[in-house]
């Protein structure tokens, strides 16, 4: 404003100027540019020191929100460390509990094909002389003694479906073995009133779930001639044509086995 006023009263004057007045106005302007200078700067100055102060909030902030990521990040790592731990923990516990529970049912049989019109009074009696009709005489001269005996714990079918598996549980297990061993031998020959019946050993559901896994390679092997066998809880061991025994540690083996002997 002052430098404005300054050209005004330049102008005003239209004759000629002397050297003081020169120098009078060149003073008087260079007073008034400094003067518009320094509110400038001064202007500049307050609002770069609030800039400033800002920025320094931020970095604050930042600060603080680095530290916690660091501090979750630290409790994170422990915590996924303490996760696998207890992973592991859990899949040991996975394991003895199976284990217990097999080895809860290793005098246990499952028979299935036996119709729901079959029952009793006293089960264990019942389904001890109907195993003597089943596997004969000759491999059970009298009926076996069950400690328990019952149909799987699920709705009873409707009429024409398949028939509920019974569980009995042989107080001998010799006796169990020599069950199991037969209807191995005769797999598709056994049968009660016309009917096929099939006998198994009685599996805890993961072991069930691991042995399921070879279902569609058993069939190809007993064609050729292999006498596949799955040992507990899952390993598959076969019988070749010159008596050699050989492991496949899993169905993809199999399978590719099978590709090798067309």
């Amino acid at each position: 404003m002052a430098t404005r006023n300054l050209r005004h009263e330049a102008k005003k004057d239209d004759g000629p100027v002397d050297g003081a007045t020169m120098t009078r106005l060149m003073d008087e302007l260079k007073l008034a540019f400094t003067a518009e200078f320094r509110t400038f700067a001064a202007s500049l100055e307050s609002r770069l020191d609030g800039i400033q102060l800002a920025v320094t909030d931020h970095t604050q902030r930042l600060a603080s929100v680095e530290d916690g990521l660091n501090t979750w990040s630290g409790r994170m790592v422990e915590l996924e460390a303490r996760c696998t731990a207890q992973d592991e923990v859990i899949g040991k516990l996975k394991t003895k509990l199976t284990d217990v529970e097999s080895r809860s049912r290793r005098s246990n049989i499952r028979i299935l094909g036996l119709d729901e019109s079959l029952h009793s009074d006293h089960p264990s009696v019942f389904f001890a002389e109907i195993l003597v009709e089943i596997m004969g005489k000759d491999v059970l001269p009298e009926p076996p003694e069950l400690d328990r005996c019952h149909r799987m714990p699920t709705p009873r079918p409707a009429p024409g479906s398949r028939p509920r598996a019974v569980i009995a549980r042989l107080h001998r297990y010799r006796i169990k073995e020599t069950i199991i061993l037969e209807a191995r031998k005769r797999r598709g020959k056994l049968t009660y009133k016309g009917k096929p019946i099939l006998i198994f050993e009685d599996y805890c559901p993961e072991v069930v779930e691991q042995r399921a896994r070879y279902r569609d390679v058993m069939g190809p092997l007993y064609q050729r001639g292999f006498k596949p066998s799955l040992q507990f809880p899952a390993r598959l061991v076969i019988r070749t044509k010159d008596g050699t025994r050989m492991h496949l540690p899993s169905p993809k083996d199999a399978e590719d086995f099978l590709k090798t002997r067309p």
